[in-house]
């Protein structure tokens, strides 16, 4: 996916999950945050972070903070581009897919993908990671109950015959592996296990980033 007008910048303070204020060209901006995920270890002052300009000019906010470099790592910490580079891989995950269609109510959820396949429907639900230390990723970075019904909804579609996944898209380059992240909420861990033994697929991918775009690379080991 690539964006449009991007900036580098020099991120001041976030008072807020929605606003971030961003030096850029040395004036202080205040930008959207593209994720209301607590992202305290990406955020931190003085961190250099890439902002892209907005396409509609009667907006509050004239730029939307889309990607942060962390100890020369540059990572893509926009919450709505996980979805969109997946449907740009998804006809390479599942070859067989004749058509996309997000945004796919099943049972009581909105999955974002159903992939319409001769063998049947490939119900996928995609999470964006961001979370990283010393090359291991983790997701969530925040406890998510919407996460954990997600999930149930994907075992309740392998008991009735179709195929699920959960795919996470690691919004970085080269990292070791990807794992629940226990410490912060054992229970997506928890869910997240009873689904792989269930017949739910967990894959990782980590992307290639950089200012301005951002691709779905390889597949990374997942710890369980």
């Amino acid at each position: 996916m690539q964006y449009g007008q991007v900036r580098e910048g020099r991120f001041l303070s976030r008072p807020n999950r929605f606003i971030a204020h961003v030096a850029i060209d040395g004036a202080e901006t205040v930008v959207h945050v593209k994720n209301t995920g607590r992202c305290r270890e990406l955020l931190v002052p003085g961190a250099t972070v890439y902002v892209e300009r907005s396409a509609n000019p009667q907006r509050k906010t004239a730029y939307d903070l889309i990607a942060v470099e962390k100890g020369g790592r540059l990572i893509n910490m926009d919450a709505q581009a996980p979805n969109r580079v997946f449907r740009e891989f998804a006809g390479v995950f599942d070859p067989t897919a004749e058509a996309v269609h997000p945004e796919f109510t099943y049972g009581q959820s909105r999955l974002d993908f159903c992939l319409t396949t001769p063998a049947g429907l490939h119900l996928v639900e995609v999470k964006g990671v961001t979370l990283e230390e010393g090359g291991h990723t983790r997701f969530p970075d925040a406890p998510t109950e919407r996460g954990i019904k997600h999930l149930r909804e994907l075992e309740r579609a392998v008991a009735e015959g179709h195929r699920a996944a959960v795919f996470f898209v690691i919004q970085m380059a080269d990292v070791l592996d990807f794992a629940p992240n226990d410490v912060t909420h054992p229970a997506f861990g928890e869910a997240l296990r009873h689904a792989a033994a269930a017949g739910v697929e967990v894959a990782a991918y980590d992307c290639a980033v950089t200012a301005d775009t951002l691709s779905i690379r390889r597949p990374v080991p997942v710890v369980l």
